[in-house]
């Protein structure tokens, strides 16, 4: 049985590590914010092992005219356990909570791999590639709810 539940900052490591900073410290797990009043992280549970995660900062990017924001980061899913649903259940579950705290707008800056899985689910890039340091090249993409 799946379910999603809020976690804390720290528990996202056991995911982000392996699939978002392979190779790198636990230390490169820490984002700016992960411990402010206002972020939330979500974890799904299989049969009650930890394989997918998301976090959701309340960040406002100037782009965007919506007073009203949240910013997904860190989102990820256990390779073992990749595209089976669990990341779409993920950010459904983040459009869902946005909707129910009057959030308009999601934004992200997504992997150029993960491109594609956002438009599935009708989120539109913004401007152009760009590069992340040790990361990779990533696309702003944004949805209105």
């Amino acid at each position: 049985m799946n379910i999603i539940k809020e976690i804390l900052s720290k528990e996202t490591y056991a995911v982000r590590q392996p699939v978002l900073r392979k190779g790198k410290s636990i230390e490169s797990c820490v984002f700016e914010g992960d411990d402010l009043a206002d972020t939330h992280h979500f974890g799904l549970y299989d049969n009650k092992k930890l394989i997918g995660i998301i976090s959701l900062f309340n960040k406002i990017n100037p782009i965007f005219a919506d007073e009203n924001q949240a910013q997904i980061r860190g989102m990820a899913v256990l390779e073992t356990h990749q595209k089976k649903g669990f990341g779409e259940a993920l950010v459904k579950h983040c459009e869902n909570y946005c909707i129910e705290n009057k959030v308009g707008l999601i934004w992200f800056n997504a992997r150029t791999a993960a491109v594609g899985f956002y438009k599935k689910m009708n989120y539109q890039v913004e401007g152009e590639a760009f590069d992340i340091k040790d990361v990779g090249e990533h696309y702003l993409m944004f949805k209105n709810l």
